[in-house]
């Protein structure tokens, strides 16, 4: 059991969050969730705030008052945007907007956490990047602020490893049933049975898949892993090109 943790979780109403949020509460953490939408489903050990992260004043007051009221030990980072458009359609505010949602959150999160994980020398922080970190097509705000997760996750994995802090970063590939994906890729459509079957393992990702890599990152026994990526993509990050 481990009912001495409590994990943020941002991004926990639904998808890929709420798998994240259920397999820690599985394994007896308490789970507060950043979101703006109130989880369909609960739990005991389930607290939630209903919180727009792109507001930064907003978060860093929510973040500020979590930790007064609870002892965090892992944070995980999850709630995301695509905002998909070609490069003549990109605009400075999406990557303005995205910056703030994937990397401010992140920050303003992890600042008001560090001071009691740096005395108590144990913290967990999971932040959940992409595959389209690598590149992807009509992806500008998100692949670039995705991509900064990495750089801003692998310094802070220095600078906090002293402490006995870990930060690592789980990047997902084409992940079904959740609303991100489908906005873009309709459910039961011939492009996602098309991208299925480009995919190494010829299927998508499940949020149930996202969640496993985040529970290696948040257990005790990861003490010594560190300021990496692990690719959940079913061999979509290995290559694409077939001779």
């Amino acid at each position: 059991m481990n009912d001495d943790n409590t994990a943020i979780v941002t991004g926990a109403s639904g998808g890929i969050g709420a798998a994240i949020a259920k397999a820690m509460l599985e394994r007896g953490y308490r789970v507060i969730s950043l979101a703006l939408d109130k989880p369909d489903w609960s739990h005991p050990r389930l607290d939630f705030r209903e919180i727009d992260l792109f507001d930064a004043k907003t978060a860093a007051a929510a973040a500020a008052e979590i930790v007064r009221e609870h002892r965090v030990t892992h944070i995980v980072h999850n709630a995301g945007v695509i905002r998909p458009n070609p490069i003549e359609a990109a605009t400075v505010g999406d990557i303005a907007a995205l910056a703030q949602l994937h990397l401010g959150a992140a920050l303003l999160l992890v600042g008001a956490a560090l001071p009691q994980m740096k005395q108590e020398r144990f913290g967990r922080v999971v932040l959940i990047s992409s595959r389209a970190a690598l590149g992807a097509t009509g992806r500008t705000a998100y692949s670039a602020t995705k991509a900064g997760i990495i750089g801003l996750g692998r310094t802070w994995a220095l600078e906090l490893a002293p402490f006995g802090i870990t930060v690592n970063m789980v990047a997902p590939g084409p992940i079904q049933g959740t609303h991100m994906f489908h906005e873009i890729v309709p459910a039961g459509s011939e492009r996602e049975a098309a991208l299925a079957a480009a995919i190494p393992m010829r299927r998508l990702g499940r949020p149930e898949d996202v969640a496993g890599a985040v529970m290696f990152f948040a257990g005790r026994e990861s003490a010594f892993v560190t300021g990496q990526v692990l690719y959940v993509c079913g061999g979509a990050s290995v290559g694409t090109l077939v001779i």
